[in-house]
């Protein structure tokens, strides 16, 4: 139900703001609350978290994931960490074409990759958590959703904040990986469990 409204509000804000280059109201009055962030620790702080979604900084993150899955014996969660991060940067970077929004003279701007990344990575490692504590359904699902808000927060005010992306950029990131990662794990599931079958 979360991966289908959160598609349905990537697809609202891309009709809203396609082939625009100029903030929304809201953009606008939460860029002008996150605007300022001049003073060196502020900005420096935003600068480390910007490379977190960095090809340097996001293989880095990647790599460093799958080995800790496969240390702790899950190759399913490795899988999922490696396809959840893969397809949802790569729904991002096929959809700011179609979009068209644009910032800083002509940079594609929706939804924000960023954002994307590294909130998907927080729900595939805190589905892992999930899964290996056996919490349960209502306490699994909200320390899920917990990690993809702060995750998602964090990289959309870094980004915001340097100038990379509108707030609903941001968003729009935020709401791919919630899209993206649940299909994608529900795909991994299927594809281990029948290989698992076939085997037996």
């Amino acid at each position: 139900m979360i991966a289908a409204f959160a598609a349905s509000a990537v697809v609202v804000l891309g009709v809203l703001h396609a082939d625009d280059s100029r903030p929304g109201t809201v953009d606008a009055w939460i860029g002008a609350v996150v605007d300022g962030v001049r003073p060196p620790p502020w900005r420096q702080t935003a600068l480390v978290t910007d490379f977190l979604g960095e090809p340097a900084g996001a293989t880095t993150l990647v790599v460093a994931a799958v080995t800790g899955c496969l240390l702790l014996r899950r190759p399913r969660a490795a899988v999922l960490v490696v396809a959840g991060t893969g397809l949802t940067v790569g729904t991002t970077t096929l959809l700011k074409p179609l979009v068209g929004r644009t910032i800083n003279g002509g940079y594609l701007s929706y939804p924000s990759g960023h954002t994307a990344f590294l909130t998907a990575l927080a729900l595939v490692l805190a589905l892992l958590v999930t899964g290996r504590c056996g919490l349960g359904r209502t306490a699994g699902t909200l320390l899920v959703l917990a990690a993809a808000l702060v995750a998602g927060a964090a990289m959309g005010w870094a980004q915001v904040a340097l100038g990379a992306h509108y707030p609903t950029d941001a968003l729009g990131g935020w709401c791919t990986a919630l899209a993206v990662v649940p299909a994608t794990a529900w795909l991994v599931d299927r594809t281990a469990d029948a290989r698992r079958e076939r085997r037996r």
